[in-house]
């Protein structure tokens, strides 16, 4: 929560030495999540927004409307089935993610690990390039049509495009070499 974020920059500005000094929250791409009926949850720009701050053709709009794969084995005609739809607003181009949106069963779950996301600068490509979890909902913002023919440019410091091995700590130096048993 927003709260205990401030709180917890105070208490390190306060109490936690000359490093902590300029410690402050950052209210830019705040999660948002409405617990209602189905939940609804946002981070970063609405679509308006992102036109007013990008303009309307630097912005790239993914959007998708589904039978949440929760009600998949429900014996019932797929139009009766709750919806989910989901809203990805893309700027530039290599499509950095400035606004992530979605309206169905389990977006409160799924909302928080987009956000990071969403503030470490991640683009379409980023998502593109994550395995998708089966059968979740939250998999469609990683297979979102068109799937993987925007430009292939990461937001990351270190790109997890084309397979690329995980980023280790800097601070342990390179990892060790493995020891054979004799």
């Amino acid at each position: 929560p927003t709260a205990i974020a401030a709180g917890r920059r105070l208490a390190d500005r306060i109490f936690g030495g000359p490093e902590f000094a300029q410690a402050k929250i950052s209210y830019e791409n705040v999660p948002t999540v409405v617990f209602s009926h189905p939940p609804i949850g946002t981070v970063g720009l609405t679509e308006q927004q992102a036109i007013e701050k990008y303009g309307e053709d630097n912005l790239k709009i993914y959007r998708s409307k589904f039978a949440n794969l929760e009600y998949g084995i429900w014996d019932a005609d797929p139009d009766d089935k709750p919806k989910t739809s989901m809203k990805l607003i893309c700027a530039g181009k290599e499509e950095q993610v400035v606004g992530l949106h979605v309206i169905g069963q389990g977006s409160d779950e799924m909302l928080q690990g987009f956000a990071v996301a969403v503030k470490m600068g991640a683009t379409k490509a980023d998502l593109d390039s994550c395995i998708a979890i089966h059968p979740t909902a939250s998999e469609e913002f990683v297979t979102m049509f068109p799937w993987g023919l925007g430009p292939q440019v990461s937001g990351a410091k270190v790109s997890p495009l084309n397979g690329a091995a995980p980023q280790e700590p800097k601070s342990l130096g390179p990892p060790k070499t493995p020891v054979e048993d004799h």
